[in-house]
């Protein structure tokens, strides 16, 4: 029902009284205030109490799923190493999320998954307080950690089905409260979070000790939106005290596939960790994170660099690499955007549609990424991993696409190589 009429009948032929049409300028369409006399929860305000400001509180329902679906051919090493991994069909991801503002100075989001099997898990969940001298917004709750370029690229955005092997090496989603703001050109960001750690599916983090901070810090030395030339840089840093005094660092090949349940290949992952240092024990962790990216037309390029200094208790700084280089090129002439609030890259809308006089956009896309979860000296044997990865990307409109991935994974240990070929596809909707 899109006007008052309408829900005026509906109200009378079901008998009930015709409520009061009540404006609202947050909405093109007028609501109604809320019927009295009706059970509701106790934990929610009295009607003749709620005061409402004019046009808050502002909500969006916004939402996304991922269907993937995979394929992989191993040689006798990869076999003998990881066993027969599945062809996998499923859901990655099945997201719904509210997001809006409460107050002017006062915005939210709150968003679940329910890809995960069975439970809903709590994804980014929390607040901002906006305009606070000194610090500019204050974030409480849980998100994502102001730590890697790609790990704050929203999933939808993603240039290929999943992020580099570099995400095995993140804080990502915890629990704390931190600070963000920009520089009024937008050409500099600032991000600083603390947090407890780790985290779990619900939001929740124990224990006397494991806490943690991570920090950002980009620049945009060179943004001409005219031109579509854009070049960035970043640096991140995270410090990591586990609740259990230990730490662990592992990856999957770039395809993490649906979880698998008790029918997966490893407890609870369709798809086993091609590198994993097992547990450390360990009482502090520093990450280090150097981002670059530029983009001149349709060709961009990203690229990190990261590594773990882990402070090892049986004494010893364990030192463990990983870098991604990436690259696309649009063959129908679109850009990438650049987002400078976030300073990530932003959502593709082709130039003409499909179904709309054109065919979509369409994008090519190379990586390269590396693992060395070996140290030696420090007796961690985690593997050696090398992906190249070739992908395509049709956007049907802004708010559908269609992924293809080849991913090449080859694994260097004493005594192991090994090869496995993934080819893997993704529809992806989202509004």
């Amino acid at each position: 029902m899109n006007t008052v009429n309408e829900a005026i009948i509906y109200q009378e032929q079901l008998g009930q009284p015709t409520p009061v049409p009540k404006e609202d300028y947050s909405s093109p369409y007028p609501l109604f205030d809320i019927l009295p006399g009706r059970r509701r929860s106790s934990d929610i305000i009295k009607v003749e109490d709620l005061e409402r400001t004019p046009g808050f509180p502002k909500v969006k329902l916004t939402g996304f799923f991922q269907a993937d679906a995979a394929s992989f051919l191993q040689d006798k090493e990869s076999l003998a190493t990881f066993g027969n991994i599945q062809d996998v069909r499923g859901f990655r991801r099945t997201r719904l999320a509210a997001i809006g503002d409460v107050t002017q100075n006062v915005s939210y989001m709150l968003e679940m998954d329910f890809a995960f099997p069975g439970r809903p898990s709590f994804m980014d969940v929390w607040m901002d307080v906006h305009s606070i001298p000194l610090l500019g917004n204050v974030r409480v709750g849980q998100w994502r950690m102001p730590f890697g370029m790609d790990e704050l690229t929203s999933v939808r955005e993603l240039q290929f089905i999943e992020r580099g092997i570099t995400f095995g090496m993140a804080p990502f989603r915890q629990i704390g409260v931190g600070f963000h703001d920009t520089n009024a050109a937008k050409t500099v960001t600032w991000n600083v979070a603390g947090f407890g750690f780790p985290t779990d599916f619900w939001g929740d983090s124990f224990g006397d000790r494991g806490y943690g901070m991570a920090a950002r810090l980009t620049a945009l030395p060179i943004y001409d939106d005219e031109e579509d030339r854009y070049f960035h840089l970043g640096f991140d840093y995270s410090l990591l005290n586990s609740a259990s005094g230990t730490i662990f660092f592992r990856n999957q090949p770039e395809f993490g596939g649906p979880f698998g349940g008790v029918f997966g290949n490893t407890a609870n992952f369709a798809v086993p960790f091609f590198v994993n240092t097992g547990t450390l024990n360990s009482n502090w962790t520093n990450l280090l994170n150097a981002e670059a990216a530029f983009g001149i037309g349709s060709w961009y390029v990203q690229s990190e660099y990261r590594c773990a200094l882990v402070d090892l208790d049986r004494g010893g700084v364990a030192y463990l690499p990983m870098l991604y280089v990436q690259s696309g090129y649009f063959l129908t002439g679109e850009v990438r955007p650049y987002d400078k609030t976030n300073a990530v890259f932003g959502r593709v809308k082709p130039r003409n549609a499909l179904g709309e006089g054109g065919i979509g956009a369409w994008e090519v896309t190379a990586r390269y990424s590396y693992a060395n979860f070996n140290s030696f000296q420090n007796a961690i044997s985690g593997n050696e991993l090398s992906d190249i990865t070739f992908g395509l990307n049709w956007f049907l409109n802004q708010y559908a696409k269609f992924q293809f991935n080849y991913i090449h994974s080859f694994v260097n240990a004493p005594g192991l190589h090994s090869n496995t070929d993934i080819f893997a596809v993704r529809a992806q909707l989202d509004f």
